[in-house]
């Protein structure tokens, strides 16, 4: 297992449209592995493949529900084929590749997707709460959309003026 490096905004690569996963093999089992060791070193509860280089459609989720415990899910070529139109949700929500802001974004409070699990057969998996919010703002990664991309032009370009300040501080240390 490692521990890959996270892309960082406004790295240009995180706005590259993931290319679908022709197969789930060893070698993506690899990466999926890695990306679940990654996420949880930074400490998050999802990433896309993205978002450590890999511009494939792939994403980890582990919500911890229940401390010390981990299950992560794994999400190879996830397609939402549903949403809540009416219900919609607001979360506080935060990114691995956005260290550090925060911001509150809407999106449906419910969504259905379907994917390939870690041994590639076909799920599908009716999605609420967090775990919806979670979903979709890593399936936003996959078409090259960061949360701030949700927010007013004034506030996004705010907190990426502040990322790049924190970056330049890290590397400088």
């Amino acid at each position: 297992m490692a521990i890959l490096p996270i892309l960082t905004a406004p790295d240009p690569r995180l706005k590259t449209v993931s290319s679908p996963v022709d197969t789930v093999d060893d070698k993506l089992r690899q990466l999926m592995d890695d990306m679940c060791d990654t996420m949880y070193d930074a400490p998050g509860i999802g990433l896309a493949a993205i978002q450590v280089g890999v511009a494939k459609r792939v994403l980890v989720i582990d919500l911890q529900e229940e401390e010390g415990v981990r299950n992560p899910q794994f999400f190879v070529n996830p397609q939402i084929i549903w949403t809540s139109s009416e219900d919609i949700s607001v979360y506080n929500e935060g990114c691995l590749s956005v260290p550090e802001q925060y911001a509150e974004v809407e999106r449906p409070a419910e969504c259905i997707v379907q994917y390939l699990d870690y041994h590639g057969k076909p799920q599908e998996l009716s999605a609420h709460g967090l775990m919806a919010t979670c979903l979709q703002h890593e399936m936003d990664h996959l078409d090259g959309i960061l949360f701030v991309d949700h927010l007013s032009s004034i506030k996004r370009n705010m907190m990426i003026r502040k990322v790049k300040k924190l970056v330049k501080a890290r590397t400088a240390e």
